[in-house]
């Protein structure tokens, strides 16, 4: 080959690796407790600190506390669990469970970070959960994959890939991961979606079999509900006693009532907002 010709090769060689974008960084899968996925690039994002709340905080949801933290111990241990789906309330704790979940059983097993690693999803990359799976299968931590706030709608036919995840494909779920997802849906679609979907089939049953038994592949269903007043209280109280708020209990109840009134719920968001606002005023750090 003409040496000229060979030179211009090189350089068209080596102007097209400049150009190209480098491979995204390999995320230490084995220093932190947590991290996000980002379909672009598929790539983890390492968070060195993750915004929970203590597990003995959470006020109302006891048996629910009990089923998720048993479930995840056996999990951590290398023993069979259940992926699990958490539903109901707004505010109702769901999101936070699984934080505090996580957090506690890795301080039980002497972390941070702890051999059980929290992965956290978006609803919009769920059609990359192979990608994701794919990176952590060959490692030797154990984790969970969350996704917050899961549901579809109208033709979404997202929920196919998570369904073959759940179901394990022909590689098999990997044993090293549960999926965990919170939802205000029970059957992660809305009603009118499932009732449509039965008027106009040819086969009602048929045609909302596949997406309505998305919800049956966790095993384990946990359901959260908007509290009573008693229970409440017991979430503003068990806080203001964490943080050492100096407001008597029964002008804490006092304001509680008119902030849960002003919010048109009780909550356990209702009360973390209402002790950042108590906090705020007798200008103490929440921490």
């Amino acid at each position: 080959m003409d040496q000229d010709l060979k030179a211009t090769l090189s350089r068209i060689a080596e102007a097209l690796d400049r150009l190209a974008p480098s491979p995204p960084a390999r995320a230490d899968l084995a220093g932190f407790e947590a991290y996000v996925w980002h379909a672009a690039g598929n790539r983890l994002e390492a968070v060195p600190r993750v915004n929970r709340v203590d597990l003995d905080l959470l006020q109302g949801i006891d048996r629910q506390k009990a089923t998720l933290l048993e479930n995840t111990r056996r999990f951590a241990r290398g023993l069979p669990a259940n992926n699990a789906l958490l539903w109901g309330a707004r505010g109702a704790g769901k999101s936070s469970i699984v934080k505090a979940t996580h957090a506690h059983v890795n301080r039980e097993m002497g972390g941070p970070p702890g051999p059980l690693a929290l992965i956290e999803i978006h609803r919009e990359d769920i059609p990359s959960l192979p990608a994701l799976l794919a990176r952590v299968r060959e490692s030797k931590r154990r984790f969970v994959v969350f996704c917050d706030d899961l549901s579809f709608d109208g033709q979404d036919a997202a929920y196919k890939s998570l369904k073959a995840v759940l179901d394990g494909g022909i590689e098999g779920r990997p044993e090293n991961v549960l999926f965990y997802a919170t939802s205000n849906r029970r059957h992660l679609m809305p009603r009118d979606m499932i009732e449509n979907e039965r008027s106009t089939a040819i086969n009602p049953s048929e045609a909302v079999e596949e997406k309505v038994s998305l919800s049956d592949r966790f095993g384990l269903w946990l359901g959260f509900h908007n509290a009573d007043q008693d229970t409440f209280f017991a979430m503003i109280e068990g806080y203001a006693r964490h943080y050492r708020l100096d407001v008597p209990v029964e002008e804490l109840r006092r304001q509680a009532v008119e902030w849960s009134v002003t919010r048109g719920a009780r909550s356990g968001r209702v009360a973390w907002q209402f002790i950042q606002e108590v906090a705020g005023q007798l200008g103490k750090k929440l921490g």
